[in-house]
């Protein structure tokens, strides 16, 4: 296992994939700032691994300048900054769709990615040293009836790939992680109120299951990682396969096992 040293901030670390994140960037050495909007949620993560909780709105850049600066005066230099921090959207109609839900979602998956970038991202630039990981989404690089989520997740894959670019000869390496459908506490709920269909996301995979999160942020930890050191400004689909296999939905469905 690749270790992680130094402080390393998890937006939207006080569930799903970005409590996973935590719980692994923990288990690899790292000092974890577990950074959420919900204060009691972060903290019960915090006093499970052994972690510092913070409570900020990503989508507010006075409150995300405000904790990249808590942060550091409280645990020194951020090595690696995940940005996990993310709202869903209900899949209606554009003509259904309130202009106040796309403007939520624009703001916190967008914009609050984009603002802790800077605020952590110039501070690494500033140094000559860090790992930014942005969580995107296979929505972000498909058509879905999602018509502000999978937008605001197409541009955190173009930002990723602009600010690597940018900060690159500063030694501030940037990547994405695209998660298919994963068995986020949110997403089992859904399925066990019957909301979700679990044997079409299962279907739809080519490896015929759904993500774990753990498996997400294994992901994420490598890019994070010096074992990632030459890597940036990539996307990588964890998605069991979901990406490759939807296509044959018109040849008939992928083919069964050989086994």
């Amino acid at each position: 296992m690749n270790r992680i040293a130094g402080v390393a901030v998890v937006t939207g670390g006080a569930s799903g994939i970005g409590a996973a994140c935590c719980r692994e960037l923990a288990k690899r050495g790292a000092t974890v700032a577990v950074a959420d909007i919900d204060a009691a949620a972060a903290a019960r993560v915090a006093a499970e691994i052994g972690a510092t909780a913070f409570t900020a709105d990503v989508a507010d850049a006075d409150a995300v300048e405000d904790l990249a600066g808590r942060v550091e005066r409280a645990l020194g230099p951020v090595e690696a900054l995940i940005n996990s921090a993310g709202v869903i959207q209900v899949p209606l109609p554009p003509e259904d769709l309130p202009m106040s839900s796309w403007d939520h979602v624009v703001r916190v998956d967008q914009r609050g990615t984009y603002v802790a970038c800077v605020a952590f991202g110039r501070r690494m630039a500033g140094r000559g040293r860090g790992a930014i990981v942005n969580i995107a989404s296979v929505a972000g690089m498909r058509s879905m009836p999602l018509h502000t989520y999978a937008p605001a997740k197409a541009a955190v894959i173009a930002m990723t790939e602009c600010l690597a670019a940018e900060w690159g000869r500063s030694g501030v390496r940037v990547n994405a992680v695209s998660p298919g459908y994963t068995r986020t506490p949110a997403l089992q709920a859904a399925i066990d109120r019957g909301q979700r269909d679990v044997t079409a996301l299962k279907g739809d995979a080519a490896l015929g299951r759904l993500v774990e999160p753990e498996e997400i942020a294994i992901a994420v930890a490598f890019l994070a990682s010096d074992d990632a050191s030459a890597i940036t400004g990539v996307n990588l689909p964890v998605d069991a396969g979901w990406l490759v296999a939807t296509s044959w939905h018109t040849y008939g469905g992928l083919r069964g096992r050989r086994c």
